[in-house]
């Protein structure tokens, strides 16, 4: 038998390689940044053409390579970073697999200038699918630049799995804000397509996060900083009245690493409980300052997931360092027993026939050392006959309100019971249809026995089937806002509008370009209450990339998806017997009226049998 084993050309390996550290041109940013910032950079550029399809290249002005080094970071396995197996668990470097290069090189044209400090002439490297092409000296400015072109060119396959040039430029903003954030020392600048999006100078970190989120975090953010000796947290942290729908401006570093981790937000996120309602998400930038032998990040090639040696303590000192950033600025509510309370004197009580301005409360002073006692009523006796009838006037509006609401409760109760009661061939057609419960189910009779339609997941359904159809057939209405509304995005998310702009149009929303990352709304879809409009648009984006993380949806689907689900949470509110009955025909004339697009049930039957057994009929 022949043998059949056999090593991998390098070309091939470094092609597979590629498969995970370079997912697309994001990833090349992510990875081509953070090299910049080992080499101890304190001026790093971006330059990217067609979202990074056709161009991604980041110049820095670091210690540069020597033209060994030069050739040699394109090797596989090659690394300035470790050498012993010792140095795998102290690991302070953003790189250390020596993979990226070799990667990135075998799968686009890579043109590298490169110049050591205080070296006379630089080097020149040209790599084409993992083939040097050409190597020269060339004069170039101390540091490197490494320009990476046509990604994917010698692999068609991969590069037709590319999204949009919107989708591919949002992941490349998030890889550079979250670089960014994590070095506020170090000056950054973002070009796209020849246009400057960032130009942020080396600052402090409030300020970072400022220059890159938007003005108004300027008055949102709190410290929040904590050294236990086992680890050091800061950061800064929103105040709970600012949180939003969309969950994008969380950051956590490591080490200065970026890195997502469930565990550690659920810490946060328990600080802020009752502080922000169940959807909202409150921003913040934390860092975590750890010994690196406490730590695991040698997990994922994308090095985003990361292990501690010592979880539950860990959890325990960020969830308290942000509730002590919470009650320091008093943000939690809090008692404060030491604090000088100047209670206001009780205002006279005017009645209709009883008080009026001549019996004002008198002070008493006779206490002791001529101190005020507390005010009081000291009304002639003469008045007390008028002071009761008064009393009596004034209970009187609250006696027929009370007798009022309880006849009503009282018809209310008896038409439920008519209704539930009532025999199915003689009770009113209204009757017969539907009852809300709790204002979140309907129970209808039906010839087997009972149904119950879960309000919300009904209108899911029949609003996702209604905006498909808007969306397919471009036919959204749109009703213009009195007060248009500007609203200010993470670049991401406005990217993700820009991107989403025609169907977003289709569906009812009218907006403009106000530069920058700020639009302005002037029409939402003509069918939804004009309210919180802003919010509705913050809830929408992130409901769509929520969708986008778990789901292969195409932009239609989601967005139709996406807006159904969060305009059904808001209608959960006591229905009159027209509109539950409006409800139930729209959803049976719905195509799938059973489940919600997310597959969850709209309505269940209870046969009589099943009634019967609950009260042991049978």
């Amino acid at each position: 038998m022949p043998d059949i084993i056999h090593l991998l050309p390098d070309f091939l390996a470094n092609q597979i390689a590629a498969g995970e550290v370079v997912q697309r041109p994001a990833s090349v940013v992510k990875e081509l940044l953070e090299n910049a910032i080992d080499a101890q950079a304190s001026s790093i550029q971006l330059i990217v053409k067609e979202a990074g399809k056709q161009l991604v290249q980041v110049v820095d002005n670091g210690v540069g390579m020597t033209e060994t080094d030069a050739r040699m970071c394109f090797e596989r396995h090659a690394t300035s970073k470790i050498r012993t197996t010792d140095d795998l668990f102290r690991i302070r470097t953003m790189g250390f697999r020596g993979e990226a290069m070799a990667s990135i090189g075998a799968v686009a044209q890579v043109e590298l200038r490169t110049k050591p400090v205080g070296a006379e002439t630089g080097t020149r490297l040209l790599i084409e699918g993992s083939e040097v092409v050409a190597q020269e000296p060339v004069v170039t400015p101390e540091g490197t630049s490494i320009a990476v072109k046509n990604l994917f060119y010698n692999v068609p396959a991969r590069r037709n799995f590319l999204k949009s040039n919107a989708v591919e430029m949002r992941h490349i903003l998030e890889e550079f804000q979250r670089v960014a954030l994590a070095y506020p020392d170090i000056a950054f600048s973002l070009h796209h397509n020849e246009l400057e999006v960032f130009n942020l100078p080396a600052t402090k970190l409030s300020q970072r996060i400022v220059s890159i989120l938007g003005s108004t975090y300027k008055n949102q953010m709190a410290y929040c900083e904590e050294d236990t000796g086992f680890l050091v947290v800061k950061g800064y942290i929103g105040k709970p009245e600012h949180a939003k729908k969309t969950r994008g401006e969380q950051f956590f570093f490591v080490n200065n690493r970026f890195v997502k981790s469930g565990y550690l937000n659920h810490a946060v996120m328990t600080a802020f409980e009752g502080l922000v309602a169940k959807e909202n998400h409150p921003f913040y930038v934390l860092f975590i300052e750890i010994d690196p032998e406490k730590i695991d990040i040698n997990v994922h090639p994308t090095k985003t997931e990361i292990k501690f040696e010592d979880e539950k303590t860990v959890y325990a000192i960020v969830h308290a360092a942000v509730k002590r950033a919470l009650g320091a600025y008093n943000i939690a509510p809090s008692l404060d027993f030491e604090q000088d309370v100047n209670y206001a004197p009780l205002q006279p009580i005017r009645l209709q026939g009883g008080f009026n301005s001549e019996y004002e409360p008198e002070r008493n002073t006779s206490g002791s050392g001529g101190s005020t006692s507390f005010p009081g009523f000291t009304p002639p006796a003469t008045t007390k006959r008028a002071v009761s009838k008064g009393w009596e006037q004034l209970y009187e509006p609250m006696k027929d309100v009370q007798q009022e609401e309880r006849a009503s409760m009282g018809t209310l109760e008896t038409g439920l019971l008519s209704n539930a009661f009532a025999a199915p061939d003689t009770a009113p057609a209204s009757a017969k249809k539907a009852i809300q419960i709790h204002q979140k189910y309907l129970l209808v009779q039906v010839k087997s026995g009972m149904m119950v339609i879960d309000q919300q997941a009904a209108q899911e359904r029949i609003l996702y089937e209604k905006y498909m159809a808007s969306l397919q057939k471009k036919t959204g209405a749109s009703q213009a806002l009195l007060f248009p509304q500007t609203v200010e995005l993470s670049p991401a998310d406005a990217v993700l509008i820009k991107e989403l702009a025609a169907e977003f149009k289709d569906m009812g929303f009218q907006f403009e370009d106000f530069g920058g990352n700020t639009i302005i709304l002037n029409g939402i879809p003509a069918d939804v209450l004009a309210a919180d409009e802003k919010e509705l648009l913050e809830e929408l984006i992130e409901q769509y990339k929520n969708n986008s993380a778990t789901l292969k949806l195409d932009k239609r689907e989601n967005l139709a998806r996406a807006m159904a689900k969060r305009l059904s949470a808001r209608l959960l509110a006591r229905m009159s017997d027209l509109e539950m009955n409006s409800l139930v025909d729209r959803l049976f004339a719905c195509q799938v009226p059973n489940y919600t697009p997310g597959g969850q049930k709209t309505l269940v039957i209870m046969e009589l049998s099943q009634l019967h057994d609950l009260f042991l009929k049978n």
